[in-house]
């Protein structure tokens, strides 16, 4: 097993800076913001930034690996929720805000779901096997159509994710999600 060193405090203060940063450059210019602009704005040179964080995809993974976690904690609690659908319904939303965090985050994190090459691969796994499990108990309680599979269900998420800002109001998603499960409610 290979020891991880500990960073230096310098090396920890300029990780920390770049993070900060990253999180304002994408939420004001979505994923595709200029990672020299990031750098900069963190008073360190671009290779300094790309030994922390060797691609967007780290980068990015990095700054959302907590939001990820907490939805698949956020899963595991809902499995005990009496009303599967409602449950299913809940954690996508929830979903949904954490994809919507990022103007480009939705169609990246649907790209890296068939993308093993991508860092963000896993963590949109472990998000598909969440999903799963809800999916599969809203099946089994007769509230969800059995046709309907979790990949589906998540490209939809994403859809309406990208779709609801540029809908009228604060709602745009959560209207769009409410329409997407009144489609995919069992009869």
């Amino acid at each position: 097993m290979t020891e991880v060193k500990p960073m230096r405090a310098d090396a920890r203060r300029n990780y920390e800076r770049l993070l900060e940063e990253a999180q304002r450059a994408f939420a004001e210019h979505g994923v595709e913001a200029s990672l020299e602009d990031v750098a900069r704005r963190a008073g360190v040179g671009i290779g300094t930034l790309y030994r922390h964080f060797p691609t967007r995809d780290a980068l990015l993974e990095t700054l959302l690996r907590a939001r990820f976690d907490g939805q698949a904690e956020r899963a595991r609690e809902l499995l005990t929720d009496p009303a599967p659908l409602e449950a299913l319904q809940a954690w996508l939303l929830g979903l949904g805000d954490t994809t919507g965090t990022f103007r480009g985050l939705a169609e990246l994190t649907a790209d890296a779901l068939n993308d093993e090459t991508s860092r963000l691969y896993a963590s949109c796994h472990a998000m598909r096997d969440a999903a799963s499990q809800l999916v599969e108990r809203a099946q089994a309680a007769g509230e969800l159509r059995a046709d309907v599979t979790t990949h589906e269900l998540l490209l939809l998420l994403h859809a309406a994710s990208w779709a609801g800002p540029h809908l009228p109001g604060d709602a745009g998603m959560q209207r769009l999600l409410a329409l997407v499960f009144e489609g995919l409610r069992a009869s």
